[in-house]
C-alpha cells in the first residue's frame, strides 16, 4: 500500500502530534507498506528530501510563516503528485494548508483519511486568534469530505464543536507510544547524572513550552507544596527555548520562575532512553493543560508505563488515562490550590502502577496502532 501523510511539522521538530506523525509512518513501513510524508522545510538547514529508516520525506520550502503555522511554496504542485502516487492520504490536522490537500483527493477519487490531533484554541495577539480561527474555518470542509476521522478519544470528539457533526465517522485509536519499560539501573544511573537527590521529590513536566500547558498555575502551587515537602522540586524535560510562536508565554513563564531558584530545573530534550528514565525517576507528572488544544497528552501514558502516577486537568481527553488506570488524579482548570492539594496526596500515597491499569496501557503500542490504522485504511480502500 502506498500512503501519503502530510503534517505541517515533522522530525527533527518535537511536538505530540510530530512523534505520532513519525512513529506511524516508521510503524507502517514494518507492516511493508510505502510511506511518504509531505511536510514543511520549517529550518532552512533541513534536506529537502530525506530516507529517515524506510519513510521518505519530502519538504517544502517555507514562504510565510503564520502565528505557529506555514504557508509552504510550490504546494498544489506537490500535492497534485503524491496524491496521484498515493493509494491512501493520511492528514494530520491541524493544518492551515490541509484543503489543498483534500481538494486533490476529491479531483483524483483518493480515500482520505483524517488524524484529527486537536482543535485550536489560540490565545495571545489578535494575529494568533485569527490563524487559529482561519485554520479551523478552512478545515472544516476537509472534515466533512474524511472517510474517516482519527482522534485519541471520544471523550474529546464529543465535546469538540468541529467534531461533534461528524460522530458516525470518528474512529478511537490510541496514541502510538514505544512499548519500554525503563530498568531501576537506567533510573538511577539518570539521577545521578543529573543530579537528582535521594531525600527530594521530583515532580515532573514533560513536552515543548505552550501557552496551553497551563505552567503558571503549577508555579503558583508550588509554594505550597513546599510548606509541606520542602524536599520537592519540577524538573522539565522538553523543548525549552525557541518554541515557534511561544516567545512571550516563554518570557512571561521564565520571569515567575526567578523566585523559585533550585525548585525548578529544566534538562531540555532528552532522547528515548533518557526520557523513559525521567518518568521512572518523578514522583508524578504534572500535566495541568487549559484548553481544548490539548486533546490527550501522549506522555501521560509514557508516564504511566514507567510508574508515575499524573495530575491531569479535568479537559475531554486528557482526563482518559487517569480514568482508565486510577494512577493519578484529576483537578480542576486554572485552579493552582486544588493542583497543590491533589500533588500533596499524590506525594502521600507514593507511586504503584495498579493492576487494571497494564491493558489499557498496553492498546497505546506503537505496533498495535500501525495495525489498527492498516485496518482503517484498508477499508477505506474498499468502499
Amino acid at each position: 500500500m502506498k500512503i501519503l501523510m502530510t503534517t505541517t511539522y515533522f522530525e527533527p521538530y518535537k511536538s505530540g502530534l510530530s512523534i505520532y506523525a513519525l512513529r506511524m509512518a516508521k510503524g507502517l513501513v514494518q507492516l511493508g507498506h510505502e510511506v511518504v510524508v509531505l511536510t514543511s522545510q520549517f529550518k532552512p538547514d533541513l534536506a529537502l528530501e530525506e530516507d529517515l529508516e524506510g519513510v521518505k520525506v519530502v519538504r517544502l520550502q517555507v514562504s510565510m510563516h503564520i502565528s505557529k503555522g506555514v504557508l509552504m511554496h510550490g504546494l498544489r504542485a506537490a500535492a497534485r503528485r503524491w496524491v496521484a502516487w498515493a493509494d491512501v492520504v493520511n492528514l494530520h490536522l491541524p493544518q492551515f494548508e490541509s484543503p489543498n490537500f483534500a481538494r486533490e483527493c476529491r479531483r483524483q477519487g483518493k480515500p482520505l483519511v483524517v488524524t484529527y490531533h486537536c482543535d485550536l484554541e489560540m490565545s495571545g495577539s489578535l494575529l494568533n486568534r485569527l490563524a487559529g480561527w482561519g485554520t479551523q474555518q478552512r478545515q472544516a470542509g476537509v472534515l466533512r469530505q474524511a472517510d474517516i476521522i482519527v482522534q485519541n478519544s471520544l471523550d474529546y470528539a464529543e465535546h469538540s464543536p468541529w467534531l461533534k457533526p461528524h460522530l458516525e465517522k470518528v474512529r478511537e485509536v490510541p496514541t502510538p507510544i514505544d512499548w519500554v519499560r525503563t530498568t531501576p539501573e537506567e533510573v538511577q544511573a539518570f539521577k545521578a547524572k543529573y543530579g537528582f537527590q535521594p531525600d527530594e521529590h521530583i515532580l515532573g513536566l514533560a513536552g515543548r513550552v505552550a501557552a496551553e500547558k497551563g505552567y503558571e498555575y503549577l508555579i503558583a502551587a508550588l509554594p505550597k507544596v513546599l510548606a509541606v515537602y520542602p524536599q520537592t522540586r519540577v524538573v522539565h524535560a522538553g523543548t525549552w527555548k525557541g518554541v515557534l510562536g511561544e516567545e512571550a508565554y516563554q518570557a512571561k513563564i521564565e520571569a515567575m520562575l526567578e523566585p523559585l531558584g533550585k525548585h525548578w530545573q529544566s534538562l531540555g530534550y532528552l532522547p528515548d532512553d533518557e526520557f523513559r528514565a525521567f518518568f521512572g525517576a518523578c514522583d508524578m507528572l504534572i500535566f495541568s493543560s487549559l484548553n481544548r488544544t490539548e486533546s490527550f497528552g501522549i506522555v501521560q501514558i509514557e508516564a504511566m508505563l514507567q510508574g508515575a502516577p499524573v495530575i491531569a486537568s479535568d479537559l475531554p481527553g486528557v482526563r482518559q488515562p487517569v480514568l482508565n488506570t486510577g494512577m493519578g488524579k484529576i483537578v480542576p482548570l486554572r485552579d493552582a490550590e486544588a493542583l497543590a492539594q491533589a500533588i500533596i496526596a499524590t506525594l502521600d500515597e507514593g507511586k504503584a502502577i495498579l493492576p487494571h491499569a497494564e491493558d489499557y496501557l498496553r492498546r497505546f503500542a506503537k505496533e498495535e496502532v500501525a495495525q489498527t490504522y492498516q485496518m482503517l485504511f484498508e477499508e477505506v480502500l474498499r468502499r
